[in-house]
């Protein structure tokens, strides 16, 4: 039998905040204890669909790595694919790539190729949108494929960063858990 699901505030009591991660300063939001609780794992990616339906995606790309816990269960609930957006040489088939600039230095994102359809209207997924790099280096990959970006969706959002000023205007994106 499932319990019943757990609302946002109770999501919210399960993120543990780690001080001083990865660098002195950084208050570092660890959300692995959602993902170790069944019940929060479920109530997280339904609420997650449920916001996200009306994006109508055909697929879900999903952010290495912690993209991926949250995009195939996602992926699943919703009824389409999950694409994975990779760090460098990873995928064996060949891809297209894309340089960004992280906070603390430089990194690189790629896709098969062949697993983007063009005029396919994608979900771009990730754990968290800090300062939006991640999210608009991948917005960049797929786009380079054809692929329309048809939402962002976050199980957390740190919304003093601006992130989502980042991202593509006027593309829809949710976040559960928001952060000031």
């Amino acid at each position: 039998m499932l319990t019943p699901p757990l609302s946002l505030a109770e999501l919210r009591q399960l993120v543990r905040v780690v001080p001083d991660f990865p660098k002195p300063g950084i208050a570092f939001r660890d959300l692995t204890p959602l993902w170790g609780d069944c019940t929060a794992l479920r109530s997280l990616v339904d609420a997650l669909a449920e916001r996200c339906r009306p994006m109508a995606c055909q697929a879900i790309v999903g952010v290495e790595a912690r993209g991926f816990l949250v995009g195939t269960a996602l992926a699943y609930v919703m009824g389409v694919g999950f694409l994975p957006a990779r760090k460098p040489g990873k995928l064996p088939r060949p891809t297209h790539g894309v340089d960004y600039t992280l906070e603390y230095g430089m990194d690189r994102l790629e896709i098969h190729r062949d697993d983007l359809q063009p005029g396919q209207a994608v979900l771009i997924v990730d754990d968290l949108l800090a300062t939006g790099g991640t999210a608009a280096a991948c917005t960049t990959l797929v786009e380079t494929a054809g692929v329309r970006v048809c939402g962002y969706g976050f199980i957390a959002e740190l919304q003093h960063l601006a992130g989502r000023q980042r991202l593509r205007a006027g593309v829809a994106c949710e976040s559960l858990l928001v952060y000031s």
